[in-house]
């Protein structure tokens, strides 16, 4: 069962998340403590957070983001010691959003599944 404020906002991110993410090679969409989660290879890359405001999003350059735009990515002390951001989904740009799920997607997948993924587009 979702466990998402499910606002208009929310379901609109949703699909947005869908429509980017499940056609990449590999990508499975779960549940994840009642909110929709994106894995590839068993490991998860991307969730909504249970306040339905922020995306958890995979990354190895965290700080890098979140010193360029403040307002838009940030942790709180229990990501202290992983290699994930929170996205602000009222204040992200879909298009820079895009390319750090595809990234996120990539630091997660196998080199098969990169490979596919790259067939794919070119």
């Amino acid at each position: 069962m979702l466990n998402l404020p499910y606002g208009n906002g929310c379901l609109l991110f949703l699909q947005f998340l869908r429509s980017t993410l499940l056609h990449l090679p590999g990508v499975t969409e779960k549940l994840y403590f009642g909110t929709p989660a994106f894995y590839v290879n068993k490991k998860i890359f991307a969730r909504i957070k249970e306040d339905g405001e922020n995306l958890v999003l995979g990354t190895l350059d965290r700080d890098k983001w979140m010193h360029a735009k403040p307002d838009v990515y940030h942790i709180t002390a229990h990501y202290l010691n992983y290699n994930y951001m929170l996205v602000r989904l009222a204040h992200a740009d879909p298009q820079e959003l895009k390319e750090l799920l595809l990234t996120a997607w990539r630091n997660r997948a196998t080199k098969k599944l990169i490979e596919a993924y790259q067939k794919n587009i070119t």
